[in-house]
């Protein structure tokens, strides 16, 4: 048990990025590993972007009810005024947020800060999303986790958007998205492209 609180406190600034589809245990990760980091008796602070109302306000929630507190922000630069003396900054839905969420980690790991940041990272349309792909490149450690494809139970590749909405930004749950691998994410294209035809025929 000592090695293991040891281990926890000592850990240098870094950045880990836990990225994924929908469905795929990201948030789950990230609350994991911040509850470890308080048990460990270190200061933590969570943060998610504002427009995420989805289960809450103000705490994060994962798919299957775990919940930790956060604090709701609207820009990657409010993470610095409200970060003061803290051991672990944890950023849940970080696709949200804006492009100034890179130079912001990169100064708090600088600092000695351990940064842990989940989101996902392609869109509906499996295009990298938002700053997450910066975020892989200069993290310390990338874990991709993944969902399970409805289809045919293979890992799935992307979050396929079930509704007809072209907005990139569209909260949602298994109403909204599903789960698909690649090939299963192919013919739901395919199929999509052939009702179109049809419906315009």
């Amino acid at each position: 048990m000592t090695d293991f609180l040891f281990g926890e406190r000592h850990r240098p600034g870094r950045i880990e990025v836990v990225c994924g589809s929908m469905f795929s245990g990201k948030t789950e990760e990230l609350i994991r590993r911040m509850k470890r980091a308080k048990f460990a008796k270190q200061k933590v602070e969570i943060f998610k972007p504002t427009i995420d109302t989805r289960y809450s306000d103000e705490d994060v929630v994962s798919h299957d009810k775990n919940v930790i507190h956060s604090t709701p922000i609207d820009s990657a630069a409010s993470i610095l005024l409200l970060a003061d003396d803290i051991d672990v900054v944890g950023i849940d839905e970080a696709q949200f947020l804006d492009m100034g969420l890179v130079d912001v980690c990169n100064d708090l790991a600088n600092r000695g800060v351990r940064v842990i940041v989940a989101g996902l990272d392609m869109d509906y349309k499996g295009v990298p999303f938002g700053p997450i792909p910066a975020l892989c490149a200069i993290a310390d450690e990338v874990t991709k986790v993944h969902a399970i494809c409805v289809k045919c139970g293979a890992l799935a590749y992307v979050s396929h958007r079930l509704v007809q909405n072209s907005h990139r930004v569209l909260l949602g749950e298994k109403d909204e998205y599903e789960p698909l691998c690649r090939e299963c994410y192919q013919k739901a294209l395919k199929e999509e492209e052939n009702n179109e035809r049809k419906n315009n025929a």
